[in-house]
């Protein structure tokens, strides 16, 4: 008997904010907050099943920035050991809870 849910695929709930912000990467600068967000959407989406256009996107940035996914995830922590580049929600919000 074939496990016919392994071939499907899925639809992520927070693809059209990602496809969003994808598309704002390929168009934009390779600066550190894209590559941070690049970072962030590799994670999300590593063995997610669907959303295939983001992952084939995903692996034609990392040519494009002709960065393996590793280089990328070290160049990221050192983003992140030096600035913030994601705030919480909380402090957008101008809520403080110390």
């Amino acid at each position: 008997m074939t496990d016919i849910s392994s071939s499907k695929d899925y639809s992520h709930p927070q693809y059209k904010k990602d496809r969003d912000t994808l598309n704002s990467i390929m168009a934009g600068p390779a600066d550190n907050t894209n590559l941070a967000e690049l970072a962030r959407l590799r994670i999300r989406y590593d063995g997610f099943q669907g959303a295939r256009d983001i992952q084939s996107d995903l692996d034609k940035m990392l040519v494009k920035l002709d960065m393996s996914e590793d280089e990328l995830f070290a160049k990221t922590r050192e983003i992140h050991q030096s600035e913030v580049i994601f705030k919480p929600t909380w402090m957008k919000k101008g809520e403080d809870w110390s």
